[in-house]
């Protein structure tokens, strides 16, 4: 059965968009059948993280409004054949996506995909609430810094109120992608620790990526660090987050430390 997955923040500037790169080449190369789709009509930066910005030829808002099939617009990667991108709009805004047409091309993709993750724009406009509203789980990217956490805690209040499943009375699955971090720095207080996010938000712990160079280098040279860099720490951190989504239960090691943090990833959940 296929999973929609929305990767969302409150706060721009995470790596939202990296990260959903990197899950979606990570469960790829883990053997799954996935589709990465930008939300972010308007800016679309999905395609430049995954290298493939001169391949687009029709978009999501092509596909909605029925001037393209899917099958035309979507991108398969060139590394991996089981990896494909929808990718945004630069020419037209937000109005453009409607509640009808992207639930027609969700459903169309769950016929094709194992994954379909959805990059959000940040916030909580239109093209984010339409990005998570048929979502399956949603992975909540946050930065160690007391903003980010806020704004994070607002995404999940509209995950547990805007979504189709909160519309059933269903709630949603969430789990929590903290990006950045520099156990270091939240040792010497410059940061909040991971104990200090996991208590704010109170949603299971996805995985921990630390601070690196490795994530900008992949970026800019248009590939997801787990093509680019798989045994970098922020490559490694990114394929056990992708495991855990297809459930595998592993420990999460805080980066820099040697502690594990078993318990606060699976007993904790929103009641």
């Amino acid at each position: 059965m296929s999973k929609v997955v929305v990767v969302t923040s409150g706060k721009g500037g995470v790596g939202k968009t990296t990260s959903t790169a990197a899950l979606g080449a990570a469960l790829a190369q883990l053997g799954k059948k996935v589709a990465v789709v930008d939300f972010d009509v308007g800016l679309r930066n999905l395609d430049l993280v995954m290298g493939a910005e001169r391949r687009v030829v029709f978009d999501l808002i092509n596909v909605i409004q029925g001037d393209a099939k899917l099958a035309q617009a979507l991108i398969r990667d060139k590394r991996i054949e089981n990896l494909s991108l929808l990718p945004a709009s630069q020419t037209r805004d937000k109005d453009a996506l409607t509640n009808e047409g992207v639930a027609r091309v969700i459903a169309e993709l769950r016929e094709k995909f194992d994954f379909i993750l959805c990059d959000s724009p940040a916030g909580i406009e239109k093209g984010a609430t339409l990005a998570m509203h048929n979502a399956d789980m949603a992975v909540v990217v946050t930065n160690p810094e007391v903003s980010s956490v806020r704004d994070s805690d607002r995404i999940i209040g509209m995950l547990d109120s805007k979504t189709a499943r909160a519309e059933r009375g269903d709630r949603i699955e969430k789990h929590l992608l903290l990006t950045r971090y520099d156990a270091a720095r939240a040792n010497r207080g410059e940061m909040l620790k991971v104990e200090d996010v996991l208590e704010i938000l109170s949603i299971p712990l996805l995985g921990i990526i630390p601070e690196s160079e490795e994530v900008l280098k992949a970026s800019n040279v248009g590939a997801p660090v787990t093509f680019n860099s798989p045994d970098s720490s922020p490559g490694r951190a990114y394929f056990e987050a992708a495991r855990r989504l297809t459930g595998e239960s592993l420990p999460v090691t805080v980066p820099g430390e040697k502690r594990s943090l078993l318990g606060k990833l699976f007993g904790r959940r929103v009641a």
